[in-house]
C-alpha cells in the first residue's frame, strides 16, 4: 500500500478484543510494508555491521604494509557506504509509509464507526476521548508500526553480529554474545512501571482534552454567566496534573535511556579491556581487535531500536486500547448475518417501537410530548435505528414491519433520519451545508423557506466579502458560532428538510427559536413534509397543534394518543407536561374533569395562529 492509493477501499474489520491484539492486527495489515522496511533496514544495519571488517582489513594492512589488501579495503568502504546510503534512505521512506498508512486505516475505522452510531458515540464514549483517539493515540499506534520493522532489523543485526564474532574471534565473540542480551534486556525490569507511568499520563491527557472541548463547546454561555474564570481554573489545574505525570513518565525513560548508554559502555571497556591483554599475549592482531572494538561500538544503533520499541509499545498499547474500546461499539447486538442479507434490501410503512409501544402511521405528521428530555433523546435514537444505551433492551424498531437492525446500515440511513436536539454545523459555505445525500424532490430553496431561515440568509449576505452578496456562498463559521442558537438550529432544520428522507425524526427542533419564528416553522415543516412521514419529539404547543396525531409517552410507555386539544381536554399528564401545570393545580383541576383548564390553553393557540396568519 503506498500513500498515493489512499484512502483504503475497504480499512477491514480490526481485532478489538484489546489493544495489543488490535496493534497485532494492525501489523497483520502492514505485512507487506513491514516486510520491505525490514529488508532495508537489515541492508542498512548489515552495511554499518561490516564497516568495522573494512577498517581491520585497512589497519592490519598498514600494520602489514600490504597496498593490494588497503586497496580492497578502501573498495569494501565505498560498497559498505553505499548501501549504508541507500538503506536509511529506503528505510525511512517505507517506514513513514507504514506509519502514515497505519494511521489513516484506524482514521478510516474510527470515520465510519462515528457514521454507524451518530451521536450514541459520544453518550458512550466521552467527546474528549474520542477528540484524543482520533489525533494524538493515531499518532501514537503509526508510531508503534512504524518502529516495527526498524527493530526486527536491528534484531536479525544484532545476532549478525555475535554469530560472526564468534567464528571471526571467538575469545571475544564469547563476551561480545554473552554481553549483548543483558544489554537487550536489561531495561525490561522497568518497562511495567514506565507503562504505568505512561497510562496515567494519557489518562489525565484526555480529560483535560475533554474539559477543554466543553468549555470551548459552552464558552459562549460561560461568558454570559461570568464563568469563564472558573472553567480556566480548572482547565490550569488539569493541564497542571498531565505536567506533572509526563514529567514522571520521562523520569523513568530518562532512567531507561540512560542504562542504554551505561551499559554498552561498560561493554566495550570489557572488550577492550580484555581484548589488549590478548593482543599483548599475542592471541589476536591489532586488526581483530580493531574489528571486534569497531563491531561493538557500532551496536549501539540497533540496541536503541530495543529501547524504542519499548517506548512506542508502552505509549501506543493504551492508545490502542482506547481505539478497540471505540471500535468495539456495536451498532446492534444481532447483525452477525448482516454480509448475507440483500444490500438493496428497503422498507417502508408505518415506524412503530415495540419497546415503548409508539407508532407512527405513514404519511402522517406524528408529535411525541414526552415529559423526560433524556428519555426522549434516547427514544429517538431508538427511532433511528442507532444502538440501545448500555443496559437497555435492544428489540429493535421496525419500519414497514423489518427490524431497522436486518437491514443495511446504508439502506436504515436513508429511509430514517434522526435530527438530535444538538446539531452541528460544519464549516463552509452555506451551499456545502445543504450538499447532502438526498432524494432531490425538495430543493434547498424549499426547504430554507420551510425552516424560516429568511433572517440567516440576509445575515449571510451581509457578512459576505468577496461572494457578491451571494449568501449560498458565504462561510460558515466553525459550528456556526457566529450564528444565533436559533439561526443554528433552523440551519440544521433545513439541512434535514433537504434530504427528504422516507421518515424524518426531530428532537425538540424548534426550542431555541422565539414563539412567532416556531408557529411558521412548524407550519413549514407540516407543508413541506406533506405525505410523508414525520415525528417530532416536543412539548410546544404550536408544534402538537400542527400534528396529526400526539401520542403522550409517560415511564417509557405510550398512554395516550389523541389530537393535541383533545388530549389537552382529557388527559391531565398531558396538560403537565405542556401546559407546566403543577401537581397543585391539576388537583384543582381535577373536579372541573379538566375540560375547563384546558380552555385557555386552546384559546392561546388560536391566538398565536391568528397572529401568525396576519404575519404572513
Amino acid at each position: 500500500m503506498q500513500i498515493r492509493d489512499l484512502p483504503y477501499a475497504d480499512p477491514g474489520v480490526p481485532d478489538v478484543r484489546s489493544g495489543t491484539r488490535f496493534l497485532v492486527w494492525l501489523g497483520r495489515q502492514q505485512l507487506g510494508g513491514q516486510v520491505k522496511s525490514m529488508l532495508w533496514g537489515l541492508l542498512h544495519h548489515l552495511g554499518i555491521a561490516g564497516l568495522p571488517i573494512g577498517i581491520g582489513i585497512a589497519v592490519q594492512s598498514v600494520v602489514d604494509r600490504d597496498g593490494g589488501r588497503l586497496a580492497l579495503a578502501g573498495g569494501l568502504l565505498v560498497v559498505l557506504g553505499a548501501a549504508i546510503s541507500a538503506g536509511d534512505v529506503m528505510l525511512h521512506r517505507t517506514a513513514v509509509t507504514n506509519w502514515i498508512t497505519a494511521a489513516a486505516r484506524v482514521q478510516q475505522l474510527l470515520a465510519r464507526k462515528t457514521a454507524e452510531l451518530g451521536s450514541v458515540l459520544t453518550r458512550r464514549v466521552a467527546a474528549g476521548e474520542v477528540v484524543a483517539v482520533s489525533t494524538g493515540d493515531v499518532e501514537k499506534i503509526g508510531w508503534f508500526v512504524e518502529a516495527l520493522s526498524r527493530f526486527a532489523a536491528g534484531a536479525v543485526v544484532l545476532v549478525v553480529i555475535c554469530v560472526g564474532l564468534v567464528v571471526y574471534q571467538p575469545a571475544l565473540g564469547v563476551v561480545v554474545a554473552v554481553g549483548i542480551p543483558i544489554l537487550a534486556l536489561a531495561v525490561l525490569p522497568l518497562l511495567p512501571r514506565a507503562t504505568r507511568r505512561a497510562d496515567i499520563q494519557r489518562e489525565k491527557a484526555g480529560k483535560a482534552t475533554e474539559l477543554a472541548s466543553d468549555t470551548v463547546a459552552g464558552l459562549r454561555v460561560l461568558r454570559g454567566i461570568g464563568g469563564e474564570e472558573l472553567f480556566l481554573g480548572r482547565y490550569r489545574a488539569a493541564s497542571q496534573e498531565v505536567r506533572k505525570a509526563a514529567v514522571r513518565s520521562a523520569r523513568m525513560w530518562a532512567m531507561i535511556s540512560a542504562i542504554q548508554v551505561v551499559l554498552p559502555g561498560i561493554l566495550l571497556i570489557v572488550v577492550v579491556a580484555y581484548g589488549a591483554r590478548l593482543a599483548f599475549d599475542g592471541r589476536i592482531t591489532v586488526g581483530e581487535l580493531v574489528t571486534v572494538y569497531s563491531a561493538v561500538a557500532l551496536t549501539y544503533h540497533p540496541l536503541r531500536n530495543f529501547e524504542e520499541i519499548a517506548m512506542a509499545f508502552s505509549f501506543s498499547r493504551p492508545s490502542a486500547k482506547r481505539a478497540a474500546r471505540v471500535l468495539g461499539l456495536a451498532r446492534t447486538t444481532t447483525t452477525a448475518a448482516d454480509a448475507d442479507r440483500d444490500e438493496d434490501r428497503k422498507a417502508t410503512g408505518d415506524l412503530y417501537d415495540p419497546l415503548s409501544g409508539l407508532r407512527a402511521p405513514a404519511g402522517l405528521f406524528t408529535a411525541v410530548v414526552c415529559g423526560d428530555p433524556d428519555l426522549a433523546g434516547r427514544l429517538a435514537d431508538r427511532l433511528g435505528g442507532h444502538p440501545a444505551e448500555p443496559g437497555e433492551d435492544h428489540t429493535s424498531v421496525l419500519l414497514g414491519g423489518v427490524p431497522l437492525d436486518e437491514l443495511p446500515l446504508g439502506s436504515a440511513r436513508t429511509a430514517v433520519l434522526v435530527q438530535d436536539k444538538d446539531p452541528v454545523l460544519l464549516s463552509g459555505t452555506l451551499s456545502e451545508l445543504l450538499d447532502v445525500p438526498r432524494s432531490g424532490e425538495v430543493p434547498p430553496d424549499r426547504a430554507l423557506a420551510a425552516a424560516r431561515c429568511e433572517d440567516v440568509l440576509d445575515a449571510l449576505a451581509q457578512a459576505s466579502v468577496d461572494t457578491d452578496g451571494d449568501p449560498m456562498r458565504t462561510r460558515i463559521t466553525e459550528r456556526g458560532r457566529s450564528l444565533s442558537g436559533g439561526q443554528r438550529q433552523r440551519l440544521a432544520l433545513a439541512r434535514s428538510l433537504v434530504t427528504d428522507p422516507e421518515v424524518l425524526v426531530l428532537d425538540e427542533p424548534t426550542s431555541a427559536v422565539d414563539a412567532h419564528t416556531e408557529a411558521r416553522v412548524a407550519a413549514g415543516i407540516r407543508e413541506l413534509r406533506e405525505a410523508r412521514t414525520t415525528v417530532v419529539l416536543a412539548s410546544s404547543p404550536l408544534l402538537l397543534d400542527r400534528a396529526d396525531r400526539v401520542v403522550l409517552i409517560d415511564e417509557g410507555q405510550a398512554v395516550a394518543v389523541g389530537t393535541h386539544r383533545e388530549l389537552l381536554a382529557r388527559e391531565p399528564r398531558y396538560r403537565a407536561v405542556v401546559t407546566r401545570e403543577t401537581d397543585e393545580e391539576i388537583a384543582a383541576a381535577a373536579p372541573r374533569g379538566g375540560t375547563a383548564a384546558a380552555v385557555d390553553d386552546v384559546e392561546a393557540v388560536g391566538e398565536l395562529e391568528a397572529l401568525e396568519g396576519e404575519s404572513a
